[in-house]
């Protein structure tokens, strides 16, 4: 049975979680706070989940998921993450992180600056563009004809593969766009990011949390990724 380290014990990561233990895979959770703060969580997870540190995670598991702000990715250490297939969740919000420079320059995406830090990992970004709470409306089990599709972006082809089994098996289909170099493509405020899976696509920005999702399938996420245009990071407003 295989297993699954979560760096991150947040709406994402839970959310996740959720959807993990319910397709029999087991979860290590940590979070910056120490094992003893998911008492709770693991609890209501059931026996297929357990808490540890960032070490034990990565020790026990076959893929990492890293769930936390971007600010925070530095804090993670690197060293126990390496030759690791690594899930990068994170995104880049200035209204909430500030600015970064090699960001707001396009100089790198979001996950090329978090796989800069996780030196000897295999990084693939992926459920960066979905809300928590839409993951666990949408997950639907393989071949079912409202089966929501999610995009990919990762630099070594074997831990894309990887990327995409977890994900298909927790009920989603993925797109592999490329490289983190085109992570972009779905990156925040572009027209490929979280309002494609919103019931209402004209939702406001301040509602988006409880908006009910919609299923978007792989023929549908091909033709919004074909027509994205690249957002200037520097300009962004949220």
């Amino acid at each position: 049975m295989p297993t699954l380290g979560i760096i991150g014990s947040g709406s994402m990561g839970t959310a996740i979680a959720r959807l993990a233990v319910a397709a029999d895979i087991n979860v290590v959770i940590a979070n910056s706070r120490g094992p003893e703060t998911l008492t709770a969580l693991v609890g209501e997870l059931g026996p297929l989940a357990g808490a540890g540190t960032v070490e034990q995670a990565a020790e026990k598991a076959d893929l990492v998921l890293l769930a936390v702000p971007i600010l925070a990715y530095r804090s993670v250490p690197a060293a126990p993450l390496r030759g690791h297939t690594v899930l990068d969740t994170s995104n880049y919000y200035p209204i909430r992180d500030g600015r970064i420079p090699e960001l707001d320059s396009e100089k790198l995406t979001t996950s090329e600056l978090v796989q800069q830090h996780l030196e000897g990992a295999h990084l693939v970004k992926a459920f960066s563009n979905i809300l928590g709470h839409h993951i666990t409306q949408l997950a639907r089990p393989a071949g079912a004809p409202d089966r929501t599709a999610l995009p990919i972006a990762g630099d070594h082809a074997a831990a894309n593969t990887a990327a995409a089994d977890l994900i298909s098996r927790i009920g989603f289909d993925t797109l592999d766009t490329g490289p983190l170099a085109d992570s972009w493509r779905f990156e925040p405020e572009s027209s490929a990011y979280t309002w494609l899976y919103m019931a209402d696509q004209n939702t406001a920005f301040e509602d988006r949390f409880d908006a009910p999702g919609a299923p978007f399938p792989l023929t549908a996420l091909r033709g919004a990724l074909q027509d994205v245009q690249r957002v200037r990071v520097a300009a962004r407003t949220f």
